[in-house]
């Protein structure tokens, strides 16, 4: 018995399959079906990656599809799909029409996308980043400076701005908070830092060191309390 004739709509769709095939490479598979023959409607294909042939029948997604909606059917773009095999696939079921709108075949993409998830597993996992403040550095934003003393101006610069008062007017007590907190920034550990931190706040260096001597028994007043 010789084969129905192919309808010229599907017969047109060939060369597009084959040329998104070729776009997309070996991960792609482009495929027709004639809905005229829903058990074997499968009438073309380029690219392999469900390792279906010739003659293989409609998929149940495309039957379920037209008997809910008939030649009302819409394209299904872009979908999870997943072949026994494991592979995951992103797939697009594009419905063909004939002149009076009736549904005579589909084009079905279907894309391997497992070597892309592996590879997006991966960039997650390499791409999490972690908060300063789960360290324990809430108010802390590292900066690259060119040499120490930009390090030691910016750790001044930013504790003023956190005080949020300006130095003529700052009280001692505020004064001896901002040398508390330069303390705890480790500002100290740079040789010269208190000529920096005396210039800022407008007072000799030997009253920075009062105040940084007053704000760490202050400290260990606070710690041997709580």
């Amino acid at each position: 018995m010789a084969a129905s004739p192919i309808h010229p709509a599907l017969e047109a769709m060939k060369p597009v399959a084959e040329g998104i095939a070729a776009t997309f490479g070996k991960n792609c598979e482009v495929v027709l079906h004639d809905l005229s023959e829903p058990s074997s409607s499968l009438i073309f294909k380029a690219g392999s990656v469900t390792n279906r042939e010739i003659g293989a029948p409609v998929t149940n997604l495309v039957l379920e599809a037209l008997q809910r909606y008939g030649d009302a059917t819409k394209d299904l773009i872009g979908y999870l799909n997943r072949t026994k095999d494991g592979k995951v696939l992103k797939s697009s079921t594009i419905f063909i029409r004939d002149n009076s709108g009736k549904i005579i075949g589909c084009l079905c993409i279907n894309f391997d996308l497992t070597e892309f998830q592996l590879a997006k597993n991966i960039l997650e996992d390499f791409c999490q980043l972690k908060d300063l403040a789960d360290a324990g550095f809430e108010r802390t934003q590292e900066q690259f400076a060119q040499d120490i003393n930009e390090v030691v101006d910016n750790v001044v610069e930013s504790v003023l701005q956190e005080l949020g008062k300006p130095v003529p007017v700052m009280t001692k007590e505020e004064k001896v908070k901002a040398v508390e907190m330069l303390d705890d920034r480790g500002v100290f550990l740079v040789k010269g830092a208190v000529d920096v931190v005396a210039q800022a706040l407008a007072v000799s260096k030997y009253t920075i060191y009062n105040y940084l001597e007053e704000a760490r028994a202050l400290k260990g007043y606070r710690r041997a309390v709580l």
